[in-house]
């Protein structure tokens, strides 16, 4: 049976990596693999019913970041582990890494604390009970926080992290350049100021250099 692969889409808001998704979809299908397409929070009816809470509602950064996990877990238990067990290929809009980002560097939260509770939410989903399911690959998105900000204004109304200033911004994209030093092995950085189609180019180019497709021509 072919090996479930799980791939994760990190960056700030604004960093481009949602239009992307489905440009990576599209190029694994037609190279034979069957694709799941999920996003965090959500990816669940109840992990959607948090989402809008952690997008709208106000609260302090523990129960915030209580939220996001108790969103991951389920979304990990019902909908990651069963595609990867079929032998799927998982494409997610976010996991653990933006935890540390926008909870961790973004709002000051407690590192060690998160670790913890990285450990307590995705362990055990897995036939493994002792497994802590981490993707195989993060494209991270990486784009400079002013850049994402004028994206951002002309794209939608600002949800409640997308109304957060650049301060905020930029110490969130450093918990991601952290993240990426702290795990070289799993991470490719993506030029996210660049073209569309020159970003995409990067992200398809990184994902052949794993092996799980045809290598793209130069």
């Amino acid at each position: 049976m072919t090996k479930g692969l799980f791939i994760s889409f990190e960056g700030i808001d604004g960093a481009g990596k949602s239009s992307h998704i489905d440009t990576l979809a599209q190029a694994l299908r037609a190279a034979g693999r069957s694709v799941t397409l999920t996003r965090e929070p959500g990816g669940t009816p109840l992990a959607e019913k948090l989402r809008a809470l952690l997008l709208h509602e106000a609260m302090d950064a523990l129960t915030e970041t209580l939220l996001v996990f108790a969103a991951r877990r389920d979304h990990l238990c019902c909908v990651i582990e069963p595609a990867l067990a079929r032998g799927e290929v998982v494409l997610s809009d976010r996991f653990t890494d933006a935890t540390f980002a926008y909870q961790g560097a973004g709002r000051g939260f407690d590192l060690q604390v998160l670790s913890y509770m990285e450990r307590l939410a995705q362990t055990g989903c897995a036939l493994d009970a002792d497994f802590m399911r981490n993707p195989d690959l993060t494209l991270w998105f990486d784009v400079p926080p002013a850049v994402a900000a004028d994206r951002l204004a002309a794209a939608r109304a600002p949800d409640r992290f997308e109304a957060e200033g650049v301060d905020f911004f930029a110490r969130v994209a450093q918990g991601y350049a952290d993240r990426a030093a702290a795990a070289p092995g799993r991470f490719a950085r993506l030029d996210g100021a660049q073209a569309r189609e020159q970003v995409a180019a990067q992200m398809l180019a990184a994902v052949s250099a794993r092996g799980w497709l045809p290598k793209v021509a130069p």
